[in-house]
């Protein structure tokens, strides 16, 4: 498991959501958690994570200089920033990808390696099959944006859009250049199995989500808590032979700093067999 550097998203100190104006104006739509992102880099590194993932939303709240010295402070690097869109219309595409670029910009000049997007949305009438291929057209500029920056783009398949479980996670990676960024409970939720997704696809792969999952009720956990063991996943991970950053995450959890203090314990246990 040499070369793993082990990341954890900032997304659970807070409720999730995006920015009302985006209800209106596309352009000023963006994730973001509600929350005080000062405190949440304190609590990951506190709980041994040397990087951390943030939404768009959080990481245009404050100027570069200004996340550049709360990142140091805390001895952290920005590893990703994560932005979405529909990305299936074609009247607001362009400013859907606008929205890409503003947190592109700002994850390059902080000297991110990656830059994640999710989408795909579901029609109210149903899924469309020129849909996977308006996704894929829309992934691969996303691709382009990130590349003119020296960022990694990765396409995170998401539990609500479009590219939800193996046939569709299949089916759009034959449509677009983007890397796949796993994301280990969406897959099993969606009904796949996440080892076996990461084995199949291991080339397109250089970023990895990992978090638990638990039938029912329907929730995500830390790590190796739930109905999908992560001993598997660290095992396919390791022989397709990845070496890059793992970001854990955990998207609601009553004291997000012990969840995080949950899943690094794990790693180091299961890292040390």
């Amino acid at each position: 498991m040499a070369g793993w550097k082990l990341a954890y998203h900032a997304n659970c100190w807070g409720a999730l959501g995006g920015n009302a104006e985006g209800v209106t104006s596309i352009t000023q739509l963006s994730y973001r958690t509600f929350g005080a992102m000062d405190r949440a880099f304190a609590d990951i590194a506190a709980a041994g994570y040397q990087g951390v993932e943030l939404f768009d939303g959080n990481l245009l709240d404050a100027s570069a200089a200004e996340m550049r010295q709360s990142l140091a402070d805390n001895g952290l690097k920005l590893v990703a920033a994560y932005a979405g869109g529909n990305f299936i219309f074609d009247d607001i595409l362009p400013d859907e990808l606008a929205r890409v670029t503003r947190a592109a910009d700002r994850a390059a000049e902080l000297d991110a390696p990656h830059l994640v997007v999710g989408g795909g949305a579901k029609r109210f009438d149903g899924v469309r099959e020129t849909d996977y291929h308006k996704l894929g057209g829309a992934l691969d500029r996303v691709k382009a944006i990130a590349d003119a920056r020296g960022l990694r783009a990765h396409y995170h398949p998401h539990l609500s859009t479009i590219v939800e479980g193996p046939s569709e996670v299949a089916k759009i990676f034959d449509l677009t250049a983007i890397d796949f960024c796993p994301d280990t409970a969406h897959l099993a939720a969606a009904g796949g199995d996440p080892a076996q997704l990461i084995r199949d696809h291991a080339a397109r792969i250089s970023y990895i989500h990992l978090k638990g999952f638990q039938k029912d009720p329907f929730a995500f956990t830390p790590l190796d808590r739930g109905d999908v063991p992560t001993g598997p996943i660290l095992e396919a991970i390791r022989d397709v032979g990845f070496a890059g950053w793992i970001c854990t995450e955990l998207d609601s959890w009553d004291d997000p700093a012990a969840g995080a203090r949950i899943s690094m314990e794990y790693l180091n246990r299961a890292m040390a067999d």
